[in-house]
């Protein structure tokens, strides 16, 4: 089985980590600071630069949306891993941070979620809007 995009997601994840360990050393912090996320941006920056200019085929494009969605929550399980080692060994508070800032972004999806309209249901009709006839 060919896998598209392959090739695109490591360049744009070598150039994600140098550009994380860069910022890391321009902070003063001997780690990467955010490569992973610049990677992230960088795969979503180049596949929009790549079809505008026509030069990314269906089934590559394909191939990166597909790595992209893999590559998301792997990630964010491995960051997560990190964190609650950190946090058990950061004692009650940081276990404490840890779990309001859970229920907290759970609470805003939860509201961004209720804040959306119901999907309509195609079966139904919609009312035409209505037009104004001279000036508004």
């Amino acid at each position: 089985m060919v896998i598209y995009g392959t090739a695109l997601l490591a360049l744009c994840h070598l150039a994600g980590i140098v550009a994380g360990d860069l910022l890391g050393r321009a902070l003063g912090i001997p780690a990467n600071v955010g490569g992973v996320g610049i990677a992230m941006l960088l795969l979503i920056l180049s596949r929009l630069v790549l079809r505008r200019m026509g030069w990314l085929s269906t089934a590559s494009e394909s191939g990166v949306h597909y790595w992209g969605a893999l590559y998301i929550p792997v990630v964010v399980a491995m960051a997560m891993q990190q964190n609650v080692v950190a946090a058990l060994r950061g004692g009650p508070l940081a276990l404490a941070a840890a779990t309001g800032s859970v229920l907290v972004c759970g609470l805003c999806v939860a509201a961004i979620n209720r804040a959306e309209p119901p999907p309509s249901d195609p079966s139904t009709p919609q009312p035409e809007p209505a037009h104004h006839v001279g000036n508004p």
